[in-house]
């Protein structure tokens, strides 16, 4: 899968939510916010995040993974609700995404190894203290799920996932055979053979689930209801290999990417019952 330099036009079930994402996407461009880069200075290896600071003086964080396709500024809507609870907040753009370098994009496993550097990077700028979120949606939610297994530093304290797959191998048979009706065999396995010469790994060697087998943080699982691109299966799945602490949302009436939008309100609450639980007491959600 080649980079992309321009996010594509959202799907119809998401257009009637145009409104709110410009609100969001017109936040962004109003808050206060700072150039974060890894490897500045080698075109090659050089990833970018927008950092918005907290509005008053905290030691919350959350780091936020974007969807396939996406970029940091496509998660404005959850920026908000994080900042809105007192959260710093950094947006990366995953490799082959946004302003990060990258010819191929690599579905959360190599972008697991960015956000290590990301999660590093916080820390050396803002302080020993630190209490990190790591947050993520679709590909992003696969991204800290795979990340979850990772020796994470102790300030990494809790996890959300909505709506992350599997595994890449699933998620893409999955796709042939229910979206395009094509079987997985060859086009799985050649696609993978692909993938482990431009990339190195087969599709198949990794894995959402194996990695949340070894998660030790708090996470909370959210997925919509009527998702027919990630299934809802496959948060059952990372549910059940998961040893941590853990709870699953099913958000009713939802499709894929849907539930903060289909009602936030409702969103918010339970992302904040959950921190307030797992995080920090001091969030409280609203009634």
């Amino acid at each position: 899968m080649n980079r992309v330099d321009d996010v594509p036009e959202t799907s119809d079930d998401k257009k009637q939510y145009a409104a709110a994402y410009y609100h969001y996407l017109d936040w962004l461009a109003k808050v206060e916010t700072h150039d974060w880069f890894l490897h500045q200075h080698d075109p090659n290896r050089r990833m970018h995040a927008i950092y918005i600071p907290a509005k008053a003086p905290s030691n919350k964080f959350v780091i936020i993974s974007h969807g396939y396709k996406g970029n940091g500024e496509t998660m404005s809507g959850y920026a908000k609700m994080f900042y809105d609870m007192g959260f710093s907040v950094l947006l990366p753009d995953d490799r082959a995404h946004g302003k990060s370098a990258g010819k191929y994009i690599s579905f959360g496993w190599l972008d697991r190894l960015d956000y290590l550097e990301w999660i590093n990077t916080a820390i050396k700028y803002r302080g020993e203290t630190l209490a990190i979120l790591l947050f993520g949606v679709s590909m992003g939610g696969a991204t800290v799920e795979m990340l979850s297994g990772e020796n994470l530093p102790t300030q990494v304290k809790a996890i959300i996932a909505d709506c992350g797959y599997s595994s890449i191998a699933e998620e893409l048979t999955y796709i042939l055979t229910n979206q395009y009706h094509l079987p997985k065999y060859p086009f799985e396995p050649m696609v993978s053979t692909i993938n482990r010469r431009r990339l190195g790994y087969y599709l198949g060697d990794v894995s959402s689930t194996d990695q949340l087998a070894h998660n030790t943080r708090p996470i909370l699982f959210i997925h919509g209801e009527k998702d027919a691109y990630v299934p809802p299966y496959m948060s059952y799945k990372n549910y059940a290999a998961t040893h941590a602490p853990k709870q699953l949302w099913l958000v009713r009436n939802a499709s894929h990417a849907e539930s903060f939008w289909i009602d936030t309100p409702a969103y918010q609450h339970r992302v904040a019952k959950f921190l307030h639980t797992y995080f920090d007491p001091r969030v409280i959600p609203a009634q």
